[in-house]
């Protein structure tokens, strides 16, 4: 199969899921099985989660890629969506409006329907309309966020929606901030902040009483801001929430009673999120700078290159963080940790091109592949597209 046709073939497989087209998906799998069982699609949206094919089954596909637990249950929901009138219809029409931010159609069927606003999906996630704002744990072609969530949000609580309540993805128990506070797509949006701060003036609870904590939560899915908002308006923070958080004082507090464990996952947030203060203060209370620090096999210079975070990791290497250490689930080391963060952040956060130099001066091994002229993949298209990357990555290229 020539490569040049893998997004064509990838784009008709997630159009023939999001359709419900079973013939179409039989054929893609039965004719390109390779690429559908041995490589990574790209994502419905952009850093969202991508779809899965490696079970094979085109019905088994469709019906997980919208949360039905069988096929069955999916071709009744697609049958009752087709009737205008049905509830079914009417609330996956409400939930386009809500992720297309269509403030009109929304409020129109909100008037016509009032029900609509405490009606729940007959997916498995079980998710109000105010749950699908938080662009997470639903349908992933539906995890997106437009520009006007904040009235979208606005609408639906004005209309009657319960801000605290559950929806049922990952387990059970997540309410509309939570998921608002953990996705990458609110942030993407540049709207995260103003949805935390609307839903808690509208009387969402941060923490439900013997809930996660909504710090860890977080840090856990890379949102080091969100993380910072809730520790300020009262979150719970242990070591590892307030090490992610830059909260040095707390840190100061708590090391001394700490298990090597909590310490651990304290220096992994706290170096995975720029917190170059609190990991010199974990440093000279003896944490050592190339400790293991999770079952993957990670270091801090791992976190803080992934990070882009340049006083981190020059601290780290002043300490003489190993540069040639691999992760434990994908051969990563720091450097390679350093690039994939940049590809996936677009510029978005980080000064990777300033931590590819520190680590390459430092004498980490280069793979020769990452700036190969030949048969370039997106990630190496992406390199030689910046001059400053490639600079960076040929000063340390092993003949």
């Amino acid at each position: 199969m020539d490569p040049d046709n893998a997004p064509a073939l990838w784009d008709s497989a997630q159009r023939a899921v999001i359709a419900g087209d079973v013939s179409t998906l039989e054929l893609l799998l039965r004719d390109h099985p390779t690429l559908f069982t041995d490589e990574h699609p790209p994502s419905y949206v952009p850093s969202g989660p991508g779809p899965t094919y490696a079970q094979r089954d085109a019905r088994a596909i469709i019906a997980r890629e919208h949360h039905f637990e069988t096929y069955a249950e999916f071709a009744a929901h697609e049958e009752a969506r087709r009737l205008e009138a049905s509830p079914v219809a009417q609330f996956e029409s409400a939930v386009e409006a809500v992720i297309n931010g269509d403030a009109t159609t929304l409020e129109r069927q909100l008037r016509e329907h009032p029900e609509l606003v405490l009606a729940r999906s007959t997916r498995q996630h079980r998710s109000t309309l105010l749950h699908y704002v938080g662009a997470n744990g639903v349908e992933g072609f539906r995890q997106k966020t437009p520009k006007n969530a904040v009235d979208i949000a606005k609408i639906l609580l004005d209309a009657g929606a319960e801000v605290n309540e559950m929806a049922d993805m990952y387990g059970g128990g997540s309410t509309t901030l939570g998921l608002v506070a953990t996705s990458v797509h609110p942030w993407l949006a540049g709207v995260q902040m103003p949805l935390l701060e609307l839903l808690l003036a509208r009387g969402a609870t941060i923490e439900e009483p013997g809930a996660g904590s909504a710090v860890h939560g977080c840090l856990a899915n890379g949102r080091g801001e969100a993380a910072e908002f809730l520790a300020g308006r009262g979150a719970r923070l242990d070591l590892a929430g307030a090490a992610g958080v830059g909260r040095l004082d707390l840190v100061a507090q708590m090391v001394a009673t700490a298990t090597a464990q909590q310490l651990k996952t304290a220096f992994e947030w706290a170096c995975g999120y720029g917190r170059t203060s609190v990991v010199e203060f974990l440093l000279r209370h003896g944490m050592a700078v190339d400790a293991t620090l999770s079952h993957n096999g990670l270091l801090g210079l791992h976190m803080a290159a992934g990070g882009g975070h340049v006083d981190t990791v020059k601290l780290l290497l002043e300490r003489k963080a190993p540069v040639d250490r691999k992760d434990g689930v994908h051969g990563g080391t720091p450097l390679g940790w350093a690039l994939y963060g940049w590809f996936e952040s677009e510029g978005r956060s980080g000064n990777y091109h300033e931590v590819v130099r520190l680590l390459v001066a430092a004498g980490a091994p280069v793979n020769p592949k990452w700036i190969d002229e030949q048969d370039r993949d997106p990630f190496e298209r992406r390199v030689h597209a910046d001059p400053t990357m490639l600079a960076a990555l040929r000063g340390g290229v092993q003949t």
